[in-house]
């Protein structure tokens, strides 16, 4: 005997949207309707129970009413070359009128009682133009202009500068413990002429080196702006 026709309406009807990016739990709604004039009674099962988090996965829905199923795929990663081959069914029967016990009425429930409604699960990555929404933060033409290839280079190229600017810092402490040291072994005879000479040379070096150094910093912050505005 043919089982009997679905009774609840589900949305969506054939199948269920997951939207990366998946490195987190991405959630989809099932809804649940039940037009009739009876309690029934469902189940959501799946192919995959260990990727997926259905909450409720039983229960009863009132005569005209509805229910919302979150459906919540666990992280994974992400290959677009591969289809899903994850399925959903939710299997429904009329709750009998003096049902007390949901579990029991599933044991003894008959074949021809049954009805259930099969949906197949789809993945899918936001496009461009989504992205450029959900990162609404970063300017738009950053967000479609910069892949992951551009940022690496860009971070490599900072890091390359960052540890230049250390260099120079070191090389400026140096030569401070260098003029120093020297300061130390001129004589006492030493004009304040020269002395002032002295001093002003150090600073002029120092200054110099700083003014590298934040040149340096600028050139940075130049190529970071430069990419992002392309």
């Amino acid at each position: 005997m043919a089982r009997p026709e679905q009774v609840l309406v589900l949305e969506p009807q054939h199948e269920l949207k997951f939207r990366g990016p998946f490195t987190d739990v991405v959630t989809a709604t099932l809804k649940l309707t039940n037009p009739t004039d009876r309690n029934v009674c469902f189940k959501v099962k799946t192919t995959a129970p260990r990727r997926y988090c259905v909450r409720p996965n039983s229960g009863i829905i009132d005569a005209g009413t509805s229910i919302n199923v979150s459906v919540m795929l666990q992280p994974f990663d992400y290959d677009p070359n591969e289809k899903s081959k994850h399925k959903f069914m939710v299997q429904s029967m009329l709750a009998p009128y003096d049902m007390t016990d949901m579990e029991g009425v599933w044991k003894e429930a008959k074949p021809e009682e049954l009805m259930d409604s099969k949906l197949r699960c789809s993945f899918e990555m936001p496009l461009e133009n989504d992205k450029t929404t959900e990162h609404s933060t970063l300017p738009k033409s950053a967000s479609a202009s910069l892949d992951d290839g551009e940022v690496k280079k860009i971070m490599e190229e900072c890091k390359r500068l960052q540890m230049e600017v250390q260099r120079l810092r070191e090389e400026n402490k140096q030569i401070r413990e260098d003029d120093g040291l020297r300061k130390r072994k001129v004589t006492p005879v030493a004009s304040p002429h020269s002395s002032s000479m002295a001093t002003s040379a150090m600073r002029d070096e120092g200054l110099s080196t700083r003014v590298l150094a934040l040149c340096v910093l600028f050139f940075v912050i130049g190529v970071i702006i430069g990419k992002l505005a392309l």
